[in-house]
């Protein structure tokens, strides 16, 4: 019988079952039941992604190949066409003496049975293959001692490259082709192509192995081109054949700018007229232009002319004309306001008693030991200081590096002539047995003295122990013992941590920078001028032949630029919006291997970046992450640095070459790379490390001396965080007595031979020294090079 009125309830017991282990996400039922059908309104309105099947992703990626196929065919119609286009503009080069480019030319030219040939310019030759259906201009270039600069502004507006070797000489390459080679491929080599000459002149056996030969000598500039012979007219037309159809290596730097190699250049009332084809984007005629060496202008019309491969005559007319409302301006500097930055004006007492600090100012000049007053009146370079201001670590480098001199000569004073060894009495016993035949110095000898510049090897010298001092013991100082240290220092400062410490790029900034212009976003700025310039509409086109009309051209810039540097090979370049305008460039470059002189910061260095050549005093600081960045007193061989300077904004991609000019006037490659930015912001700072000794160890606390010399500068310096060559951070406790001892205490305990640092911080800043480069005469004597 069942009992009736009691329910069974489950106790504390009752078994559990698991639950359903669907990962961290709840499951789809589990949404479904709690949403109801509740359906959200992004969810509901958006659109949903629709998988691609195989078909329609095949289509896809086949019309992305046509697209490019389309752009690649578009782009190569629009250069060495028989109409509409500029020819293909090709550069030889011989890579030895001993080779003769008209040779290589001369096979060329007769190739071809039924092409057309123009010669009426003396400088280039024009040629219509009839055959290939394309046309070709040449020009040809010498890369001797003196013309290397030359040669490389060919290369800069070239399509083509033809370097000519010859199989007869020894060296295929000899020192100035192999210097001529380094310098191009720095800067940039336009689709290069190896011709080799004269191999029908070999013995018919060693051919192929003399081939083979000068082949992997060529691997080392262009491991992947192969040789081209040239002896025969089938060689010459398969070279032309080449030249037509090959694959163009892009150099952005060119191609993202107007530029235009002139064929003709007239001179008259102040207007320069350079007739050619334009390559390139559009030519804008209010846009500015660019002539290396002679300066930036405007253009006033663009005429057409009368191509000289074109069957059909045309009378020339005014293609476009200048707007004074629209013409970018030659605007270069910002000019700043100097009472800009007052707030109130001075009073009479302020006034007065400034009068009387400037009387009271002495100024000291630094001159090498040894120079009289009056030579020092006739040094026009020498730099004036206050005597109350601390000198720079730079300043006190380079009065090191100035040897003392006697004035009568150019010797040292440690080095006596034979009228000063009289004098003095001294060694008188080893000249009296020496006869005048013993004494006597051959010619050779003699002339290769008064070649030397005995003062020259002396400061080098210093330099080179400088250089390997700061290699060794980088940053390292002695705390002078005679002014106090917190004097020395007092443009310093000592950071927490030289990653994370904050340092205002815009606290103290030197006039120069008021002179200056700087982009808020410069990437972005870079990739929207540049992207607009090549989608434009210029007034001409890309591979017209034309004549640009350049106005205010001054007679007497032209005639320096005729005696310089002549008018056989003027470029032109179109310069992009405010690449007119000074800024502070930030370069990357890298050492080269064959340099080994030691190169100062603030050392004079001609540059050229992109299609620009100057001279600056760069300073040059480490290339490192972050937003500070260690400043770099030498440029050390076989390292990699950021060079900062002031010169003309240009916009990246841009290769960037440094030379050192020799005795003889001619170039040295120094270092070689690229444009990184134009950022005012970039934050270089200077770091001196006063060293330090323990006296005494106890545990982690230490006595530390030869650091200071007083008591005054142990309590500047109190603030400043210690750092030690083991890894050990530490702090300065107390003064220990007068003569500098300290009480510093540890994290750990020092080591007997342990070295004590401080480091201390100054930020530096590039000097205002640009100038354009005017190209010198070689002089042809032998003088002492790198």
């Amino acid at each position: 019988m069942a009992i009736t009125g009691t329910i069974h309830r489950a106790g504390s017991l009752k078994q559990t079952n698991k639950s359903h282990k669907h990962g961290q996400h709840r499951s789809k039922r589990e949404l479904d039941t709690e949403n109801k059908g509740r359906v959200p309104v992004k969810t509901s309105t958006k659109r949903n992604n629709k998988v691609m099947r195989r078909e329609d992703r095949r289509l896809q990626q086949h019309q992305l190949r046509k697209n490019k196929r389309d752009e690649a065919i578009d782009k190569k119609r629009k250069l060495g066409g028989l109409t509409k286009s500029a020819p293909f503009l090709t550069c030889f080069v011989a890579l030895n003496e001993l080779v003769d480019v008209d040779s290589a030319l001369a096979i060329i030219e007769s190739c071809e049975e039924d092409a057309v040939l123009d010669k009426t310019n003396p400088l280039i030759t024009y040629m219509k293959s009839l055959r290939l259906k394309q046309r070709f201009s040449f020009v040809k270039s010498k890369c001797g001692i003196g013309n290397e600069m030359k040669a490389l502004d060919y290369l800069k507006v070239c399509d083509s490259t033809v370097l000519v070797i010859s199989a007869q000489s020894e060296d295929v390459v000899d020192k100035v082709g192999d210097k001529f080679l380094n310098f191009a491929i720095a800067q940039g080599i336009p689709t290069p192509i190896v011709a080799l000459m004269d191999l029908e002149s070999v013995n018919p056996k060693k051919r192929s192995q003399v081939k083979m030969d000068i082949q992997k000598r060529m691997n080392i500039y262009f491991p992947d081109e192969k040789l081209i012979v040239l002896d025969k007219t089938t060689d010459g037309l398969n070279l032309l054949r080449k030249i037509g159809g090959q694959k163009r290596k892009t150099l952005h730097n060119k191609e993202n700018r107007v530029h235009m190699y002139s064929e003709k250049v007239e001179y008259s009332d102040n207007t320069l007229k350079l007739t050619g084809y334009v390559r390139g984007i559009p030519l804008n005629v209010n846009n500015l232009v660019y002539i290396p060496e002679l300066g930036t202008f405007q253009m006033s019309q663009i005429d057409s002319a009368l191509d000289p491969m074109s069957v059909e005559g045309c009378s020339a007319q005014v293609l476009a004309k200048a707007n004074p409302a629209l013409q970018c301006p030659l605007i270069s500097e910002n000019t700043p306001d100097e009472m800009d930055a007052e707030q109130a004006f001075p009073s009479e007492a302020e006034i007065a008693q400034s009068m009387a600090d400037n009387k009271e100012r002495k100024l000291i000049k630094r001159i090498p030991k040894g120079m009289s007053d009056y030579q020092a009146c006739w040094v026009p370079d020498i730099e004036e200081l206050d005597e109350n201001e601390d000198y720079s670590d730079d300043d006190e480098e380079d009065s090191k590096s100035f040897m003392s001199c006697d004035s009568n000569t150019s010797l040292p004073k440690h080095v006596k002539n034979d009228d000063e060894m009289e004098a003095d009495g001294s060694d008188n016993e080893e000249y009296e047995d020496v006869t005048d035949e013993q004494s006597q110095v051959p010619n050779k000898e003699q002339q290769y003295d008064d070649q030397m510049d005995l003062y020259e090897e002396y400061e080098t010298q210093e330099k080179l122990k400088a250089q390997r001092s700061d290699a060794a013991f980088p940053d390292e100082m002695d705390t002078p013992a005679n002014a106090p240290a917190r004097t020395r220092f007092q443009k310093y400062r000592g950071l927490e941590s030289f990653r994370t410490s904050p340092w205002d790029p815009k606290e103290n900034l030197p006039y120069d920078y008021a002179r200056i212009f700087q982009f808020k976003d410069f990437d972005r700025i870079k990739r929207r001028i540049i992207k607009e310039a090549a989608n434009c509409d210029g007034d001409v086109m890309s591979g017209m032949y034309v004549t640009i009309h350049i106005m205010n051209v001054s007679n007497e810039a032209w005639e320096n630029y005729k005696s310089t540097r002549g008018t056989d090979n003027i470029i032109l370049y179109g310069l992009l919006p405010h690449e007119n305008k000074m800024s502070l460039l930030n370069v990357v470059l890298k050492r080269s291997p064959s340099s080994t002189i030691p190169i100062k910061s603030k050392e004079r260095l001609i540059f050229q970046c992109g299609f620009r050549r100057f001279i600056v005093n760069p300073i040059f600081s480490q290339h490192t992450n972050g937003n500070k960045h260690k400043y770099e007193r030498f440029f050390q061989p076989n390292s990699t640095v950021v060079a900062s300077f002031f010169a003309p904004i240009q916009f990246p991609p841009a290769p960037v070459l440094c030379f050192r000019e020799n005795p003889n006037g001619s170039l040295s490659l120094i270092a070689s790379g690229s444009l990184m930015s134009c950022n005012p912001d970039r934050i270089a700072l200077k770091r001196v490390v006063l060293s330090g000794h323990p006296f005494k160890i106890h545990k982690r606390t230490a006595t530390i001396r030869f650091m200071f010399h007083n008591k005054d500068d142990v309590s500047y310096f109190k603030p400043c965080k210690l750092r030690t060559k083991c890894g050990r951070i530490g702090h300065i406790k107390e003064s220990l007595g007068t003569h500098g001892h300290m009480k510093c205490v540890f994290d750990g305990q020092l080591k007997s031979f342990d070295t004590i640092f401080l480091q201390l911080y100054k930020r530096m800043f590039p000097k205002w020294t640009y100038e354009e480069y005017k190209r010198n005469p070689v002089k042809s004597d032998d003088t002492k090079m790198e």
